[in-house]
């Protein structure tokens, strides 16, 4: 099956929820309304859906290999991402100054879906030099800039991020690779790093890692770390490339799924040490790379958005060709496709609404990083800052986690066939559980929650959020339909478990830290379910609007539809949750370890 870009709901987002119109008003987006909108879009669609989704299948068959220190890339890959740099979609929001188009982010996403729902594995590669180009443009010096970001840019090198080593995953504060200064103000690089996504490949002339590394003589911990720039191959200050530096690839990892993707084992200064340059100021590193993190981490969340469409759209496919007994209420005397069946539809409608909810969600907090960037208020700038920053880890761990759901019902809609590695379901839920680790695991997603997000300001951000929630709730009161009704009872009832769960956690976080921690995944899964349902109920409004000026029946139509399925059935579960963070953290901890 091939893939087709969900353009309409894509849009319908933009449009409605994220109002491209005010984004457009804001200072460089004058060009940017809804016409620019669609036409990127569309012609990003033809890109991905003829170009890139054709080698999904063939990157899992024939996965990146290595031998000798290098990396061959899947067939097809190294003219796919030929074809993507020349067309400009590396640049696509980067700023103009470095040869990018400018875009607001909230069109950069739609187009980061459909790469990703293309093709996972390929996605990576421009997604981590995303990381790389936001980083050196916050933090790098004029001439790192002027070295580096027009090629990063343009998609002819490409970047990557290397925090992790055989002994510090997420704990920061155990990084050992060191840097040694050298007289002309250069550093001599040291250490082993895992797990580098795109660390060696062959589909660009150079590649730039960003690297964590100790200056000798550095604080202990997470103060001590500073982030350098180190090049496969060295650059002349007119930008020519030179020789190659001391950074070789020694493996690639045999993943479970997204194999096409090279997973590098990285090995800095085995020969006299690997020239890097510092980025910014040293010990600051973390701070710097924390820039590519979130830039990543939210890409990630949209990876699984990505995923669970191509999964949904791949089900929908089955359940209308495959013949399976007769329907239950007899409305057929032979058998019939499955999607007749009522518990075939409750899958899909669960694999459509929980889809579009979190992509709702995804355009939305784009719009409001757009506005925190580009708004000529202060205030509303700083207003948008702290949106955006709550909804980052909600956009990260919820929709990752229901990635994993919806590409699990994709197999279950096929029954055993999916089970079958010929009918393609099972790469997708293959290829999405690494989302919900990399970029910071679920539970490290709301810890940031707790933390930083609620628990710091007391919970003041979390409940300015739920207040806008509230006024979306008294727009459907005023509403006579049966799915606003249906989708306002639920609103209220998940909006109330929200507020209440904010109170537990700004309160008991420091008090009870283990009580608060024992629910914070819960948490998160919560506040995403929430704010995913608001943004649907949003939605319906819109809809039954449009619908009322005869606006294309049938697309409004589902829209009311899959908005009240969520609210029957996925934000029904919040009042549940509210119970189990609130009255349930004693037993989490009750069980003797020794019990286990």
């Amino acid at each position: 099956m091939t893939y087709k870009a969900p353009l309409k709901d894509m849009l319908f987002d933009i449009a409605h929820l994220a109002n491209i119109g005010e984004i457009a008003k804001m200072p460089g987006f004058e060009e940017a309304g809804f016409d620019t909108a669609q036409a990127v879009l569309e012609e990003c669609a033809r890109f991905n859906e003829g170009v890139v989704a054709p080698l999904n299948v063939e990157g899992d068959r024939n996965p990146s290999s290595w031998k000798d220190g290098k990396v061959t890339t899947t067939p097809g890959f190294k003219e796919a991402f030929r074809q993507y740099a020349e067309g400009g979609w590396q640049g696509l929001q980067h700023p103009q100054d470095f040869g990018g188009q400018g875009l607001p982010k909230t069109i950069g996403a739609a187009c980061g879906e459909m790469i990703n729902s293309a093709n996972l594995s390929f996605a990576l590669c421009p997604l981590l030099t995303d990381g790389a180009i936001e980083a050196l443009i916050t933090a790098g010096s004029d001439e790192l800039k002027a070295i580096y970001l027009e090629k990063l840019v343009s998609g002819q090198w490409t970047g990557t991020m290397n925090l992790t080593e055989p002994q510090a995953g997420s704990d920061l504060a155990l990084v050992r690779t060191r840097a040694e200064p050298q007289p002309d103000g250069s550093y001599k690089v040291f250490g082993t790093k895992i797990f580098i996504t795109y660390g060696e490949h062959d589909m660009a002339e150079n590649i730039v890692h960003l690297v964590l590394a100790r200056v000798t003589g550095a604080p202990e911990g997470v103060k001590g770390i500073s982030l350098f720039v180190v090049p496969k191959f060295m650059v002349g200050k007119d930008g020519a490339i030179g020789a190659r530096n001391d950074v070789h690839c020694v493996s690639i990892e045999h993943k479970l799924g997204i194999k096409a993707s090279p997973t590098a084992v990285l090995q800095f200064g085995d020969h006299g040490g690997a020239v890097g340059y510092l980025v910014g100021q040293e010990n600051r590193g973390l701070e710097y790379m924390f820039i590519m993190m979130n830039a990543a981490r939210y890409a990630v969340g949209v990876q699984g958005i990505a995923i669970a469409e191509r999964a949904y759209q791949k089900a929908v496919e089955y359940a209308k060709d495959r013949v399976q007994s007769r329907p239950v209420d007899g409305s057929m005397s032979a058998s019939a496709p499955i999607i007749h069946h009522p518990d075939v539809k409750r899958m899909l409608m669960t694999m459509r609404a929980s889809t579009e909810g979190c992509r709702a969600l995804a355009t939305v907090a784009a719009s409001a990083y757009d506005a925190a960037h580009h708004h000529p208020d202060k205030e509303v700038r700083q207003q948008n800052q702290a949106f955006y920053e709550f909804m980052v880890p909600l956009v990260k761990g919820y929709s990752t986690e229901m990635s994993l759901e919806v590409t699990s019902l994709g197999v279950q809609v096929h029954g055993g066939m999916g089970f079958i590695e010929e009918t393609g379901a099972a790469q997708y839920y293959r290829d999405a559980k690494i989302l919900t680790i990399y970029e910071g695991t679920t539970a490290i997603q709301a810890n940031d929650l707790v933390g930083r997000k609620t628990a710091r300001d007391g919970g003041q951000t979390a409940k300015a959020i739920a207040a806008q929630v509230e006024k979306t709730e008294k727009e459907l009161a005023k509403r006579d339909s049966v799915a606003a009704k249906a989708v306002h009872k639920r609103l209220v009832a998940a909006r109330t478990a929200f507020v209440e769960v904010i109170d537990f956690v700004a309160g008991n976080t420091k008090a009870s830290p283990n009580a608060v921690f024992a629910g914070s995944v819960p948490y998160l899964m919560l506040a995403g379910n929430l704010m995913a349902g608001w943004q649907l109920a949003r939605s319906l409004l819109v809809a039954e609007d449009l619908l009322a000026k005869g606006e294309d029946g049938a697309f409004m139509q589902a829209k009311i539809a899959t908005a009240r399925f969520y609210a029957d059935h996925v934000l029904a579960k919040a009042p549940g949750i509210r119970d189990a963070i609130v009255e349930g953290a004693d037993s989490v901890t009750a069980l003797a370890l020794e019990s286990f």
